[in-house]
């Protein structure tokens, strides 16, 4: 009897019914959403704020050592110790290689442009540019292009080559790692009068100038060469002064600060297979000898605020669109039950007790809660898709225990809204309710 008393009750006010439903599918659909790119957006936003350079530096690690007796610094003053280039792509044997998104090597040299008294010192820069490299079976391309995307480069014909929005052709404007081809800072260059296609005699050696670069730093007063080129006239060949990396991190908390070295074996592991700022750094330093591995502290930094407050904000709308549903499904059941106040007091006149009046109208919002839990969700999974492709231009996964998690949410927002307009029911005097009174 109790569940067709249910059901003929639901089918009753229709058009009420709907608003209510309508009002808990986009709740719900937006709760659904922001919950499958929330916890489905690590990863993605990491990726995306890759495209802002690299996170982590490699240096020797003499130059971390201070040489102090008596308060006297004795480090010689010379330009430190170097890194062998032979063991950069050990970089890739790292436990998180797969996050380790690209890597640069730099070894700045003072150089000589032009000759006689006109001569004058100029830094030039070697690194990679698109190089090729490989580890055990692994072939993998690593460069500026990854690490510092916000250089850009123009060459004489027109071409624009920028990372991640390349006209023309890929790398069309990045010198070939193997060559002699060189590019000038865009001041250098203006100083200079020098155009791509030109000739510049560095310290002796004649380089064709590949293109213009353009980072709006200390660069465009540089000369930026493969790294081959900066090793010959260094005199030092496999020498690398410093290496940028670029990596998919996780924020950092309070787990990550701590100093492995204190760690218990288990707690230890756990900090090594998670896949910190500090702990992929801390494998940097094991398969490159005599390094020093350290984050790039406001890129690191911003990520995790950034990250924190996207899902702060992605919280807040979630919140705000179930406080509304709530609202929503509070004024339409109140408006509902106030018109069906004969029918209470009829029930409660015919014997009916508060629970009994009270069960009926929890398990009309039941049914109500579960057809808007179910379309809010099949809705929300469309929008989640939609973000993904729109913002992301990839897949939000949605996990299948998400399912039930949005059916109670959808219950508990449709009781929640439900509750004081079913308390004011069961407290109707029939007396009063068959006279139409409220």
């Amino acid at each position: 009897m109790f569940p067709r008393i249910v059901y003929e009750s639901f089918r009753h006010q229709a058009r009420r019914k709907l608003l209510a439903g309508v009002a808990i599918t986009l709740g719900v659909a937006v709760a659904t959403a922001m919950i499958a790119v929330a916890t489905d957006i690590g990863d993605k936003i990491n990726r995306e704020l890759r495209s802002y350079g690299a996170n982590l530096v490699v240096t020797p690690q003499e130059d971390t050592l201070d040489v102090e007796v008596g308060g006297v610094n004795l480090k010689p003053p010379s330009d430190g110790a170097f890194l062998n280039e032979a063991d950069l792509p050990k970089i890739r044997g790292t436990f998180w290689h797969n996050n380790i998104v690209g890597f640069s090597p730099m070894l700045p040299v003072t150089v000589k442009i032009g000759s006689g008294p006109d001569a004058k010192d100029v830094t030039l820069v070697g690194t990679y540019f698109n190089k090729p490299l490989r580890f055990g079976k692994q072939d993998f391309t690593t460069g500026v292009p990854i690490t510092h995307p916000w250089w850009k480069v123009s060459c004489g014909d027109g071409r624009l080559a920028r990372p991640g929005r390349v006209e023309d052709s890929p790398a069309a404007c990045w010198p070939n790692d193997d060559s002699q081809d060189i590019l000038v800072g865009e001041r250098l260059a203006a100083k200079l009068g020098k155009k791509p296609g030109d000739t510049l005699n560095v310290t002796g050696r004649q380089l064709t100038i590949f293109g213009i670069l353009s980072t709006g730093a200390a660069e465009d007063d540089e000369i930026i060469a493969p790294l081959a080129v900066a090793q010959q006239i260094l005199g030092k060949p496999g020498a690398v002064r410093r290496v940028y990396v670029s990596a998919l991190t996780k924020p950092q908390d309070a787990f990550a600060t701590q100093d492995p070295n204190t760690m218990t074996p288990e707690v230890r592991d756990r900090w090594y297979c998670s896949p910190y700022v500090q702990s992929i750094a801390f494998q940097l330093q094991e398969v490159i000898p005599h390094s020093h591995a350290e984050q790039i502290r406001q890129v690191a930094q911003n990520e995790g605020t950034v990250l924190s407050r996207i899902k702060g904000l992605m919280l807040l709308v979630t919140l705000a669109a179930l406080f509304a549903s709530a609202l929503a499904v509070s004024a339409a059941m109140a408006t509902a039950i106030f018109e069906r106040r004969v029918e209470v007091g009829l029930m409660k006149a015919l014997g009916a007790g508060s629970l009994a009046v009270a069960a009926i109208f929890f398990a009309e919002a039941l049914l109500l809660a579960l057809v808007g839990g179910i379309a809010g969700f099949s809705a929300g999974a469309l929008l989640a898709h939609q973000i993904g492709r729109s913002i992301f231009n990839s897949q939000i996964s949605i996990e299948p225990v998400l399912f039930p998690v949005i059916l109670a949410i959808a219950v508990f927002v449709t009781f929640a809204g439900s509750a004081a307009a079913i308390r004011r029911a069961v407290k109707f005097d029939p007396v009063f309710a068959l006279r139409g009174e409220g």
